[in-house]
């Protein structure tokens, strides 16, 4: 429902660029002091405990085992041997397999990944 796919919405920059360098860094409050949404707040939660690098950790681990990772990676090079490596940047191929990779996470690690942060949210 709702709070799955906003708990996706946490997690969903794992493999995007920079975000490894603020990955232990509190969500940086915004000037008009709103109320914090729930995505917020839990992703305030996650990197406080240091838990958001433990899924973090548990989704590339899962994504590998899975043949995932290796897939992506024979698109990769699908693409780059039909367009020849000088004619892709390393943007433009992220912005083609960005989208295919986040549609093809394995519905048993999502769910994994959502029980795991039930767990952690459960008083």
């Amino acid at each position: 429902g709702v709070l799955y796919q906003r708990i996706l919405l946490v997690l969903k920059g794992y493999g995007e660029k920079g975000c490894m360098a603020s990955i232990n860094r509190p969500p940086t409050p915004e000037a008009d002091d709103h109320e914090p949404t729930l995505q917020e707040t839990i992703n305030a939660k996650l990197v406080q405990s240091g838990e958001k690098e433990r899924l973090r950790q548990l989704l590339r681990e899962r994504l590998v085992e899975c043949g995932w990772r290796d897939e992506l990676k024979a698109k990769c090079r699908v693409i780059i041997k039909q367009r020849g490596l000088s004619n892709v940047t390393v943007d433009e191929l992220s912005n083609e397999i960005t989208p295919i990779g986040r549609s093809s996470v394995p519905d048993t690690v999502k769910a994994e990944l959502l029980r795991e942060i039930r767990n952690f949210l459960q008083p």
